[in-house]
């Protein structure tokens, strides 16, 4: 017999998994609900009583191992897979049993259905917070993102949507366990859509855990709708396992097509963006909390602001499609050795040219080799049969298959020079991505301790004396920083 079939040993194992230190409790919760679904001996209230008992448990340690999760800097590279790992079977899990919980309601006879109508409103929506916070994970490492998750989801919200509890609002979980607005099974489809239609795969974890938060928050000025409206931005079709898309013609009518805009969000947006710029501190009505800057917060507001406007972004530069291989190198260091001629310093990879525009390009990358890309990586990039390096830099990736990543690279120049210069006495290894024109601005690319020291460099370039000074930094990366000097002097 399962051990929750025991009632008083399943209110010690609640208990218990309330207790345990988080990653403990997050461990042996997934293993129960993994063990449920085979569990024989259940009547279905009782199964889905022991899933939302579960739920309710760990909820705290989620959240804990999330904070934990992000704030690791991701440098542990052990620490940080099990951490992601342990969160992501969690969730996973729950979304299975409640899924399973669901599909066993449909098949059962018309009274047992009926005497499980009053734990529906609150199952459902539990289902597809689940699936959302198992999608979040899975941005977390950018994908890949599966049809049975997109099938999962909208089966879930046109079930509520056939037995009429959609709209019911609702307490998502227990007031003791959290302080959250009412939602229903609508808002907790809606926030899913929306969230992977705001381009996750650009930001970096923090900023996508950031950018879940305000989709939450400016959720009540989001919409969906059965018919598509002139502002309609997105559309899908819950009756098929595919992610929503942006509306470009009108798709086939079926029952399950949804049509959803952000535009309304764009004002609210804009005011807090407002607000921010003018040197007024994150209103605290985000719930972000103290230690929550406004650098922090304005990249993933404008990020958000940006796609969620009446037209959303569009590639600014006509990409044409070619096959060809890359040399690649990460890291500052690697492509400045390599520009120096040292071709023996530093590992390099190859990877596969998908699409090719002005400013930049789409590859494909092996997975099992990339464990450092990440959002803003700088990469060395060399052209098969090539003797140039290009310097760029990582906008988005997405897992397409567990072993293989499709990468946006910028182009940021494309005869870049390695230079020694003197920062007051001080060697400094640098990257020039701009050929110096007296009076005018280059972009240098230098380790990250050199930032903000307002010491002119001076250097040789050609046979050539040359003094920059700075004026800004415009990027800052893990271990370098991208700035903008002004050329004082080029000269024999």
């Amino acid at each position: 017999m399962h051990p929750l079939l025991d009632a008083r040993e399943a209110k010690r194992v609640f208990a218990e998994l309330a207790a345990h230190e988080a990653p403990v409790g997050v461990e042996e919760a997934t293993a129960w609900l993994e063990s449920l679904p085979a569990a024989e001996g259940f009547k279905l209230p009782q199964r889905f009583e022991a899933v939302l008992r579960i739920d309710e448990a760990v909820l705290r340690h989620t959240r804990r191992l999330t904070q934990d999760y992000l704030q690791s800097g991701h440098a542990g590279r052990t620490d940080d897979a099990r951490l992601w790992t342990l969160n992501h079977d969690y969730w996973q899990q729950l979304a299975n049993a409640y899924r399973d919980g669901l599909e066993r309601w449909k098949m059962a006879g018309k009274a047992e259905r009926a005497a499980l109508m009053s734990l529906l409103p609150l199952v459902l929506p539990r289902t597809l917070y689940a699936l959302g916070m198992r999608l979040k994970w899975d941005q977390f490492r950018y994908g890949p993102i599966s049809a049975d998750f997109w099938r999962d989801l909208g089966a879930a919200y046109l079930t509520a949507v056939e037995i009429g509890v959609d709209k019911t609002q609702l307490s998502l979980h227990p007031a003791a366990l959290t302080q959250e607005p009412a939602t229903s099974s609508e808002a907790e489809y809606l926030k899913v859509l929306v969230f992977h239609a705001s381009a996750p795969d650009q930001l970096t974890p923090p900023q996508i855990e950031l950018a879940a938060h305000l989709v939450k928050h400016f959720l009540p000025h989001l919409t969906l709708l059965r018919e598509v409206w002139p502002t309609s931005m997105y559309w899908v079709d819950a009756s098929k396992p595919l992610p929503p898309a942006r509306l470009g013609r009108l798709p086939e009518v079926t029952p399950g097509l949804r049509f959803f805009t952000c535009t309304r969000a764009a004002g609210p947006v804009g005011a807090v963006l407002a607000g921010i710029r003018a040197g007024q501190r994150v209103p605290p009505e985000l719930g972000l909390g103290a230690t929550v800057d406004a650098a922090t917060v304005l990249p993933v507001l404008e990020h958000l602001a940006a796609y969620w406007a009446p037209t959303p972004p569009i590639r600014a530069h006509v990409r044409r499609r070619v096959s060809a291989r890359l040399l690649v190198v990460n890291g500052m260091d690697a492509a400045y050795a390599r520009l120096s001629g040292k071709v023996d310093a530093g590992a390099a990879e190859i990877w596969v040219v998908d699409d090719i525009s002005q400013g930049g390009m789409g590859v494909r990358a092996p997975v099992a080799r990339t464990e450092w890309l990440h959002i803003g990586a700088l990469v060395g990039i060399q052209p098969e049969g090539g003797d140039n390096w290009l310097i760029s830099r990582v906008r988005r990736y997405s897992r397409t298959t567990p072993d293989q990543m499709n990468v946006g690279i910028e182009t940021l120049s494309k005869q870049p020079r390695a230079i020694l210069a003197d920062a007051g006495g001080l060697e400094t290894a640098c990257l020039l991505l701009d050929f110096p024109v007296v009076a005018d601005h280059v972009r240098l690319v230098l380790p990250r301790t050199a930032a903000g020291e307002q010491v002119a460099l001076t250097f040789t370039l050609d046979g050539a004396g040359v003094r920059l000074f700075p004026v800004a930094v415009l990027e800052t990366g893990a271990d370098f920083v991208i700035a903008r000097f002004l050329v004082q002097s080029f000269s024999q």
